[in-house]
């Protein structure tokens, strides 16, 4: 069975399969890199927690960037919200965001807690 939450034409912000939870890219507010990846990963920890999971159980994340220089700035944001020994498989890369006040979107798939 497929349960999807927060619907829309366009998409879902939740889908759950199989034990599995996958967000939509949750994008953040603020000025810079590291106010906009806190607001994202509060985000993230909101829907994870609707869904059944949490941050320890994240499987795998997407993280883009509009911009590369902004790597070691949302990596220490990053490093300090995942806990430790639970780092998911993980990819970052640089990309055109569809607002151009945006400078970080992150996508999350997880597992639902046992």
């Amino acid at each position: 069975m497929i349960e999807r939450l927060h619907t829309s034409d366009r998409m879902s912000k939740i889908v759950k399969h199989n034990g599995v939870v996958y967000l939509c890219g949750q994008v953040g507010v603020g000025d810079n890199v590291t106010e906009q990846t806190q607001d994202c990963l509060a985000r993230v920890d909101a829907l994870l927690g609707e869904a059944g999971s949490d941050r320890s159980h994240i499987l795998q994340a997407t993280i883009w960037l509009a911009n590369m220089a902004d790597f070691q700035e949302m990596n220490a944001v990053w490093d300090a919200w995942i806990p430790s020994e639970h780092a998911p498989a993980r990819a970052c890369g640089e990309a055109k965001l569809a607002r151009d006040i945006l400078k970080v979107e992150i996508i999350v798939t997880a597992a639902i807690k046992p």
